[in-house]
């Protein structure tokens, strides 16, 4: 990477601060240049193969691949793109940390689709265990884009602008019920090398890629650094006494299972240990999969 030269930027504007509180998110054109779009897009492609060799890309070629450093170290400059990393730090300041980031690749897919409601908001059960309104920010991203999706039906990023002061978006029963898009929804057109930044909370999918384009795209999420275990846990089942735990004591001190759940964001709920014990002992709250309070 030393043969590239990234442009640095200073702080988020006061122009840039207003859009991205009323909108939820902006767009920085042209924030890779050209050898950089090359370099990441050969890495990108080097993971993806090694990946659908390995067995692991959707039926239709797509890859959806979490920990994009880990998986593609290449991608490091991008923890900390000058162009960019700035406007991370003007809005949720210096005391942060890459908690998730992924790479995408999703090759064109047949016309008929079967309904999937993808809309969602980032952070998981953060949006069910956070209690005011609206919600705290909490987290935001980069979506570096390496391909052409200037043009709807590209696998485009759809946004709701102004959604990220809205705890509730209405929707279907189901995400498989079939449902109209929201109103306000549009799909973010960018060129290859621009970026999207966007606050975590703004309500947010994909459409479907009908085009002969590949869609290629790495995100970085950031959130404070205090959203993390503070003891030292990282060698803990090395213990000797750590098989003599149960489940529910290593999910307490950090465990993260068989590698089959996602505890930490709680996705999985049949699989953390403590929420299949409320639940085996009727202690759920229905409505939210909370505890009971008593």
């Amino acid at each position: 990477m030393s043969t590239l030269a990234p442009a640095a930027r200073g702080p988020m504007t006061a122009e840039e601060r207003k859009q991205f509180e009323e909108d939820g998110y902006l767009i920085i054109r042209g924030a890779l240049n050209p050898d950089e779009v090359a370099y990441y897009t050969k890495a990108i492609d080097e993971a993806y193969e090694a990946q659908k060799k390995a067995g692991n890309v959707s039926p239709y070629g797509s890859l959806h691949k979490l920990s994009a450093v880990t998986s593609c170290p290449a991608l490091v400059p991008l923890l900390d793109h000058p162009a960019v990393f700035p406007l991370v730090w003007s809005t949720i300041g210096w005391n942060i940390h890459v908690y998730h980031s992924h790479f995408d690749v999703h090759p064109t897919v047949p016309p008929e689709q079967p309904f999937r409601w993808e809309w969602h908001q980032d952070g998981g059960r953060q949006n069910v265990e956070l209690e005011t309104d609206p919600r705290p920010r909490m987290s935001v991203k980069l979506a570096y884009f390496l391909s052409d999706v200037s043009e709807k039906g590209r696998g485009n990023l759809k946004v709701i602008p102004g959604s990220h002061k809205r705890n509730w978006l209405p929707g279907p029963p189901n995400r498989n019920t079939e449902w109209p898009e929201p109103e306000d929804a549009i799909e973010v057109q960018v060129s290859p090398g621009d970026v999207v930044f966007f606050d975590r909370r703004i309500w947010h999918a994909r459409s479907n890629n009908y085009s002969d384009i590949t869609r290629k795209v790495v995100f970085m999420g950031y959130t404070f650094r205090w959203i993390h275990i503070r003891d030292e846990v990282a060698d803990l089942p090395n213990q000797p006494w750590w098989k003599d735990l149960t489940p529910i004591q290593r999910q307490l001190l950090g465990g993260e299972g068989d590698g089959t759940g996602d505890h930490q964001w709680g996705h999985y709920p049949d699989r953390v240990p403590l929420y299949t014990y409320l639940k085996e002992n009727n202690l759920l709250d229905p409505e939210t999969n909370r505890a009971h309070r008593r």
